[in-house]
């Protein structure tokens, strides 16, 4: 998702992903985020987990922090820290 939403993924993944930073979009407030738009499915069962819309979905779940990463080394580094603290809330580390 980070490289659909980027512009750096294959062109067959690029084209399923549409970022809601449209030109139409300027006074909203989602045009300042790297929010994803998330296209409405039929048959909840199937179409829900496809990439066109499980991608989409979990990437909008994200934090700001997260998403916002300038390169793919960061986000890389920035998603592991988020799913590190979600699994294990009660452990804290020391920063040093």
């Amino acid at each position: 998702m980070y490289k659909a939403a980027h512009g750096t993924a294959p062109s067959y993944l690029s084209q399923l992903v549409r970022v809601a930073d449209l030109p139409g979009r300027r006074s909203l407030r989602s045009a300042r985020t790297n929010r994803v738009l998330v296209p409405s499915v039929k048959l909840s069962t199937v179409g829900g987990r496809a990439f066109p819309v499980a991608g989409p979905t979990i990437w909008n779940s994200l934090p700001d922090n997260v998403i916002s990463a300038p390169s793919l080394s960061t986000f890389r580094r920035c998603l592991n820290t988020f799913l590190f603290h979600a699994s294990f809330p009660d452990i804290i580390i020391d920063p040093r």
